[in-house]
């Protein structure tokens, strides 16, 4: 285990009925909000209706930007800092899941910064203060809502792309699982097969002496795995969606990664493909994750495919290590279709037209992941695998 600094300063309030909490903190923050959400959803169930009435009573003034994309789009992001800006706005709500969270984070980094808020996903050093984030949480996918980063696509040069900064942080986070009763079930799954895909970035890892850490991503493979499926047939089973909202969060706010080497590979290769063909994160880190897995086994990896056989799918220890590694994969691959999530690229409309471009995307900093190191035609390679 490598040296690290522990700081995860998002205070959270978790349970049925948490948002009553939501004007006093926002007080403490300012008495001007900017409150963001996307599609609508939160007005239909009554979210949205709620969270007005409570600013209202505690005399804050509010101004809204609404319609913020599932792959949140930089120019929301331009448009949310013109209105902080035009109104010094003092702190940023951002009501729903990671698109919108993400976007409220890069508009609060965006607001200080002098340039076009490009700049700051492309270099994360020039973020030097942000306004106040906080966030009602409305999907457990992301983790948006207890870490550091927001991923904000650019729709003109088909990049989308992580940045990622300390002041960013969210101050606080309101986790109702009530509040996931109606996400649907594609959204369920997308956002289950998203959660686990951040638990195996920083599991799949070559960091040595990280037990408590590799621990702890077991059980949270685990619990995703024990209810994903129970979310899908009971959407208001509140046990399956709070776990799977607690889960979201310790997914990727720093436990898992903290004193670990980082270095992760299929978000890199999935942002490319969200960002030519605008498909669902989660979609996409589903169909890649088990090419990606096949690609990189190997006599070096395989240890680690045999941890995660035996201890995440209870594969008989006995077996030949690849025979325990190939069922892993396998297994992987088979839940994930079981929450209805596609296998292969041509289903969601992709074909090998922009493979050369995107890998140079994924590739733009050097090789990707540190699991196992990927070239640009490495990254080809796992695409045409995954058609």
């Amino acid at each position: 285990m490598i040296n690290f600094n522990y700081s995860i300063p998002t205070e959270i309030f978790f349970g049925k009925g948490s948002i009553s909490i939501l004007g006093k903190q926002l007080k403490r923050y300012g008495a001007k909000v900017l409150v963001v959400y996307g599609g609508g959803s939160i007005k239909k169930n009554g979210i949205y209706d709620l969270a007005i009435k409570l600013i209202k009573e505690s005399k804050i003034k509010f101004w809204e930007l609404s319609g913020v994309e599932p792959n949140p789009k930089i120019s929301s992001v331009r448009q949310g800092v013109k209105i902080c800006r035009d109104n010094r706005i003092d702190c940023i709500l951002a009501i729903g899941g990671g698109s919108v969270i993400d976007c409220s984070k890069a508009i609060a980094a965006g607001y200080y910064y002098g340039g076009d808020p490009w700049d700051i996903v492309t270099d994360p050093s020039k973020i030097k203060k942000a306004l106040p984030v906080a966030s009602i949480l409305t999907l457990a996918a992301t983790g948006s809502e207890m870490d550091i980063f927001a991923v904000i696509t650019n729709e003109e040069t088909k990049e989308k792309l992580g940045t990622k900064s300390s002041y960013m942080a969210p101050r606080f986070s309101i986790l109702d699982p009530t509040y996931t009763f109606t996400v649907s079930k594609n959204q369920t799954a997308a956002g289950t097969a998203d959660i686990m895909s951040h638990i195996m970035e920083n599991y799949f890892n070559n960091t040595e002496g990280a037990y408590v850490q590799d621990r702890l991503a077991e059980a949270l493979l685990k619990t995703c795995i024990k209810y994903g499926p129970i979310a899908l047939e009971k959407p208001d089973d509140y046990d399956a969606r709070a776990n799977l909202m607690w889960t979201s969060s310790l997914a990727i706010n720093g436990l898992l990664d903290y004193g670990k080497v980082k270095g992760w590979s299929v978000h890199g290769m999935e942002h490319e493909l969200s960002a030519f063909y605008d498909i669902t994160h989660g979609v996409g880190l589903a169909i890649l994750t088990p090419y990606w897995m096949e690609y990189v086994l190997d006599n070096n990896t395989v240890d680690k495919f045999v941890e995660y056989g035996i201890n995440i799918w209870s594969i008989d220890k006995n077996k030949d290590k690849f025979t325990i590694a190939h069922e892993s994969i396998e297994k992987t691959r088979e839940f994930f279709n079981s929450l209805g999530l596609p296998a292969r690229l041509k289903e969601v409309g992709i074909d090998e037209e922009n493979f050369e471009k995107m890998a140079e995307g994924a590739t733009r900093h050097g090789k990707l992941g540190e699991f196992k190191p990927l070239s640009k035609q490495d990254v080809i390679n796992i695409y045409k695998s995954a058609l």
